[in-house]
């Protein structure tokens, strides 16, 4: 990788002849950078989709190419690339669905909007992976068709299909009106050497099976997987699945717990269940019922107590508890952000320092209450509050000056931090490496702080593409030994155009 080229590449203030300079020597990092240019012109876009179809492909789906600029012979990904954008043409479809190249119709089968005679021949395709790709995106009507397929894992892509009609998706949980699958990817011919004279207990040793595949004539690991994906498919009708809830696979009951449509009766049954995981998504449920919710609270695993504390329907007062008990970190809660303004007011004055911290995590409290909590005796409040709009010099000085290292770097996030606060910062003993690297990023960060913030190893590289740092400084740092900080240097809108051009050159 060339380094210096790849930073200049992203250069937002690269001149547009040293873009097509860079155009016509490009690889394929640098061709990345240059690829995703705000600024790159339709003919530096075309220009660059001809050197690289990798390319073309990125600048397919980033809309900068049109079917004008494709020839599907010569560059079938980025033609593919528009079809699944639906900027394609029909017939580039029609000719893909007879492709030779295996991949290539699979790509197309997951495209949108295809012209129903392409949809047929795909779903007549010798390659089951074409038509499982089919079954997985395809219309309703299609999907209704192929939930009657032979080959089972077509009827597993029917199940994770959203536009499968809900009926449909209840016959492959039950079986009821369906034909039974003939084959499965353990049991199907191709794979198989010998017909089986009995059932095949073990899993086929095929490398590209998935670990625990095995078929004794049902096709037991393709149903189960089949079974889930239509639990967790949000059209499988709720009295379906709920017939799920006290399956010996916890898989099966795991697709539940995410469920919104369920009964509580099933809610009480997988609050009981004895996986976390499954009580843990439960808990995060938003459509469960309040009465469920508080007897999560009391689980034994701190996961699913951590879980509930982000429901965004979870009462205020368990919330309250829960934060006293449980550690969930200066995170903004979804119940913490919706919370009204009266309910604010009530959370800053909690005597648990905890709770206090769970609302410093919003960065649109009245003025007052943000006053209030930046000075806060409890240094948790106060790296939470720290990076909040509005706060005044002196409250971010008098964070450090009380509390140092645990504040330095939350203080250092703070968008209203000045320049001078900034210098401060990063002359704080002891230091702390990642306060660095947040004034390294920050856009008030002046020249003394930044060369202060080159000394740190993890902060260097993105000092060295901030536009504040000296001229001088960042022609010096091209020469770095870490291609990272080279990178970052050519990157800096603050070298000179003649320095590009040398570059460039």
């Amino acid at each position: 990788m060339n380094h210096i080229l790849c930073g200049l590449a992203a250069n937002p203030a690269l001149p547009a002849e040293l873009v097509d300079r860079l155009i016509t020597v490009a690889d394929d990092e640098i061709a990345t950078e240059l690829a995703a240019r705000p600024d790159l012109g339709r003919a530096q876009a075309l220009a660059l989709a001809a050197r690289d179809e990798g390319t073309a492909v990125h600048l397919a789906y980033e809309g900068r190419l049109t079917s004008a600029d494709i020839d599907p012979v010569a560059q079938p990904q980025a033609a593919l690339a528009l079809l699944d954008t639906g900027a394609g043409l029909p017939e580039w479809a029609r000719r893909f669905a007879t492709d030779p190249v295996t991949e290539r119709r699979e790509k197309l089968a997951a495209c949108p909007d295809l012209p129903p005679d392409v949809t047929d021949t795909l779903a007549a395709d010798s390659e089951i992976a074409v038509v499982a790709e089919l079954a997985l995106w395809t219309t309703p009507d299609m999907a209704a068709r192929l939930a009657r397929h032979p080959h089972a894992e077509v009827r597993r892509a029917v199940a994770a299909n959203e536009a499968t009609p809900p009926a449909v998706l209840e016959m492959l949980l039950t079986g009821d009106g369906l034909p039974p699958a003939r084959h499965c990817l353990v049991c199907e011919p191709e794979r198989t050497p010998a017909p089986h004279a009995r059932p095949h207990p073990h899993p086929h040793p095929a490398d590209d099976l998935p670990p625990g595949a095995f078929c004794t004539g049902s096709h037991e690991s393709t149903v189960h997987d089949m079974w889930r994906q239509a639990l967790s498919n949000p059209a499988t009708p709720a009295r379906a699945a709920a017939g799920f809830a006290g399956h010996s696979s916890a898989l099966l009951r795991w697709s539940l717990a995410g469920r919104s449509d369920l009964p509580p009766e099933v809610w009480g049954r997988l609050a009981d269940d004895p996986l976390p995981g499954i009580r843990g998504d439960l808990a995060e449920n938003p459509a469960v019922d309040a009465a469920h919710l508080r007897a999560l609270a009391t689980d034994v695993s701190p996961d699913v107590r951590r879980s509930l504390a982000h429901n965004p329907r979870v009462p205020l007062d368990l919330l309250a508890s829960l934060a006293g008990t449980t550690k969930i970190g200066a995170t903004l809660l979804p119940r913490i952000a919706a919370a009204t303004p009266a309910e604010v007011e009530s959370l800053a004055k909690s005597p648990d320092p905890a709770v206090r911290m769970l609302l410093a995590a919003r960065r649109d409290l009245p003025p007052g209450t943000r006053d209030a909590l930046a000075a806060d005796t409890d240094a948790k409040v106060l790296k939470s509050i720290a990076p909040h709009p509005g706060l005044s010099e002196a409250r971010l000085r008098d964070m450090i000056d009380r509390h140092g290292v645990r504040v330095l770097a939350r203080v250092a996030t703070n968008p209203d931090a000045s320049p001078s606060l900034l210098e401060h910062v990063t002359r704080h003993d002891p230091p702390v490496p990642k306060a660095f690297r947040e004034v390294a990023r920050h856009r008030n960060a002046t020249a003394p702080a930044l060369l202060a913030c080159l000394t740190d190893r993890q902060a260097r590289p993105i000092a060295a593409a901030h536009p504040s740092l000296p001229v001088p400084v960042v022609v010096e740092l091209l020469g770095d030994t870490e291609g990272r900080v080279a990178a970052a240097a050519a990157a800096n809108p603050s070298l000179p155009p003649a320095m590009m051009l040398k570059l460039a050159r």
